[in-house]
């Protein structure tokens, strides 16, 4: 085999020995059997091989094209493009830190800093111990715990620098370390595996939920007409105007009705054309044509 990149002779990737090659063909039956196509389970299928040795080997990404008929190519091209699989070997615990624009301003950014400086590793690398594997990562959609730390894809919320080097340190002695809302924590190994979409089998994971915090579902609130949250009732938002409301009733875009003076949301209430542009009315829809 040659290698096209550098033209030099590459060897053949190692195969899994007997007892797990054939534990990972009967893994990866089960999931090829989700798909009316076989190719749509190479996602799954990677995440099954990186359950395994914690990356995508060459002999993971040799096992996925085998049992999809791909070519070795077609799979790297896939596990190289999704920054959730990973191309060498990592820590047990990837504990990522958002340093996207919320949690960046809330302190994500020097959270960062000082995990890099206390555990002396660098972006996208692993302590000499083997337990922590480090990196930046991208907006988790928990802005209102920003700024927010995950260890494999748990949430930990409203994080410091002084609560989060307590974490990975926890983490590198081997101790509990409690999610602040989720499943339990387990190893990156047994994430994957989850990823492949297997259950979880530990106890306490199938009663464990997230949850969004209040601040999230403040817009779900204003939307079913309910009170925003600390706010009387005389600020319950109304529902929006319907075709079929009578045309002697005010317009419901107006600020009075859909979003009391002093509302969190009055200054972007949804407002029909006729009360936000006195240029340009709107007629009801069944005077259109007349």
């Amino acid at each position: 085999m040659t290698d096209v990149s550098l033209g030099m002779p590459q060897l053949p990737a190692p195969d899994y020995p007997a007892d797990v090659r054939a534990r990972l063909e009967a893994d990866a039956k089960e999931v090829i059997a989700r798909y009316p196509d076989s190719r749509s389970a190479l996602l799954p299928l990677l995440h099954l091989v990186q359950s395994e040795e914690g990356h995508v080997t060459r002999t993971g990404v040799r096992f996925c094209a085998e049992r999809l008929g791909l070519t070795t190519a077609e799979v790297t091209a896939v596990s190289t493009f999704y920054t959730m699989y990973r191309r060498k070997p990592s820590g047990d615990y990837q504990v990522g830190v958002c340093t996207n624009t919320l949690c960046a301003v809330m302190g994500g950014d020097a959270i960062f800093e000082e995990l890099k400086e206390h555990l002396g590793v660098g972006n996208g690398e692993t302590t000499e111990d083997g337990a922590v594997t480090l990196e930046h990562i991208e907006c988790n959609a928990a802005c209102d715990f920003a700024p927010v730390v995950m260890v494999n894809w748990e949430f930990f919320d409203n994080q410091t620098p002084d609560s989060a080097k307590r974490l990975v340190d926890d983490l590198r002695a081997g101790r509990t370390v409690e999610p602040t809302r989720g499943a339990p924590l387990c190893t990156y190994k047994e994430t994957a595996r989850m990823l492949a979409g297997f259950p979880d089998e530990r106890p306490g994971a199938v009663e464990a939920t997230g949850g969004a915090g209040p601040a999230s579902l403040v817009g779900l609130r204003l939307a079913k007409g309910e009170a925003a949250p600390g706010h009387g009732a005389d600020h319950v938002i109304a529902p929006r105007a319907t075709a079929d409301r009578p045309s002697d009733e005010p317009p419901s875009g107006s600020p009075t009705e859909q979003a009391p003076s002093g509302h969190p949301s009055s200054h972007d209430a949804p407002q029909e054309t006729s009360a936000s542009d006195s240029h340009h009315p709107a007629g009801h829809a069944d005077e259109e044509g007349e």
